[in-house]
């Protein structure tokens, strides 16, 4: 799937908004994708899910075991991406803060992991999932996403395979441009109350 064939995906979900955003990383942004719109559609999450694992080098790819994504955003698209690869989805959650297994999800000591995430910007939640997946047992050879907004800064410690690397600028509260400062700012992610 090109770039223009995965904007296109969003397009059509009408999950590619313009405006002025604060992401759950706290920065910026004149752009937001909204992933949960482009994961309404299962055939879409499919299709979408299935050219990402297709990113993924054969080698890798074989020795994943199970998929881990971090809630809330992750859930759907870890789901899809462990249907894609044939192995077991799961998903860490914070119930006091802190990502943890849960609801009975186990993995075995050492177990190569997946790491799904619908959108990266930073690396801070990918690398805390990591962290937490590892705390129970799993090993994590891998990252994916099915957009890296970070412009390619974002290091979350393994081997990170995004479907989509878009260059969206953010800022800082305290250093937007003048054209963000005169459009109120709305905070649409899963953590929009945080």
């Amino acid at each position: 799937m090109t770039e223009d064939e995965v904007l296109a995906e969003f397009r059509a979900a009408d999950a590619l908004l313009e405006g002025h955003f604060i992401l759950s990383s706290g920065l910026r942004s004149p752009r937001y994708l909204q992933c949960a719109r482009v994961l309404m559609d299962p055939r879409r999450a499919a299709r979408l899910c299935a050219a990402l694992a297709q990113t993924i080098p054969d080698g890798l790819r074989a020795r994943i075991s199970a998929v881990v994504a971090p809630a809330m955003g992750g859930v759907i698209v870890g789901y899809e991406m462990a249907r894609a690869l044939g192995v077991e989805a799961m998903f860490v959650e914070r119930p006091t803060g802190t990502f943890e297994l849960r609801r009975g999800f186990r993995l075995k000591q050492g177990q190569e992991v997946l790491m799904m995430e619908d959108v990266v910007t930073t690396g801070l939640s990918s690398r805390e999932a990591i962290a937490a997946i590892e705390a129970a047992g799993g090993r994590v050879i891998a990252g994916a996403a099915l957009v890296d907004r970070s412009n390619g800064a974002a290091d979350i410690g393994v081997p990170f395979f995004p479907l989509l690397r878009l260059d969206v600028p953010s800022y800082a509260a305290e250093a937007l441009p003048p054209e963000l400062q005169a459009i109120p700012a709305i905070k649409p992610g899963s953590r929009a109350g945080a």
